[in-house]
């Protein structure tokens, strides 16, 4: 999808976080929702997606991941473009699905 005229840019927070002491349980809460304040949305459990409309933006949202990283734990992002994450398939079961659409933006002129 086009936004402002680019391609927008998908970025993919994929993290494995201990839950097993109760400071773990809420450094892994606090992570999430700060995910989600970001404007994150859940792929699939300890995978989470935004769209991001530059690569200025992009590096924005990357940042404030870092930011935020729990003590322990592995997190990886992965940053792809609208045309890779179009490609990704997705099942369940036997049957497919088609990856999350771009989300529209409000653009005000």
């Amino acid at each position: 999808m086009l936004i402002n005229g680019y391609r927008c840019m998908w970025v993919i927070v994929m993290f494995d976080l201990p839950t097993d002491t109760k400071r773990a349980r809420r450094d892994y809460a606090q992570f999430r929702k700060k995910l989600m304040e970001d404007g994150f949305t859940m792929m699939q459990y300890s995978v989470y997606g935004r769209c991001c409309p530059s690569h200025e933006n992009t590096d924005v949202h990357v940042q404030r991941v870092q930011r935020n990283l729990p003590p322990d734990g592995e997190v990886r992002i992965l940053v792809v473009t609208d045309k890779q994450f179009e490609k990704m398939r997705v099942f369940f079961g036997k049957a497919r699905k088609a990856p999350e659409s771009t989300p529209c933006q409000l653009e005000f002129f």
